[in-house]
């Protein structure tokens, strides 16, 4: 089981976040009205998808030897419009691998980052139940 705390702090919408032993604050920027003391909720959600991707490539090209030097993701969250009108989430992933790899190899990083647990999270339907206390 994987457990975050998050409580609001003195800020309009600002949150304090508490992982383990780290502690991290979320906020909206001052354009909504916030504070801009940290990353948005969905920045930070897009962190954790861009560093498990990364994290998961890294240590499959280990256990297989692949010199992988850095691996950089850049995600973004869009909004479209399907071919029926209705607005869908999106989010695209932008995968660069510095190394010397052939391109077998990259493709198949890049199936690998696909499988990192977060992406399959963010992938599935995933149920969530608030509980009251």
């Amino acid at each position: 089981m994987t457990s975050v705390q998050v409580s609001s702090n003195a800020s309009r919408y600002g949150q304090d976040i508490a992982i383990r032993k780290f502690e991290l604050t979320a906020d909206e920027p001052a354009s909504v009205g916030g504070d801009d003391q940290g990353p948005t909720p969905t920045e930070l959600l897009l962190a954790g998808l861009g560093s498990c991707k990364a994290i998961t490539i890294k240590m499959y090209a280990e256990r297989k030897g692949w010199p992988v030097d850095r691996v950089y993701v850049a995600a973004e969250l869009h909004t479209i419009e399907n071919s029926s009108g209705e607005k869908q989430s999106v989010i695209k992933a932008y995968l660069t691998l510095v190394g010397d790899l052939s391109a077998e190899q990259r493709d198949r990083l890049r199936e690998i980052g696909d499988r990192c647990p977060v992406h399959r999270l963010l992938s599935a339907t995933t149920a969530i139940q608030t509980v009251l206390t």
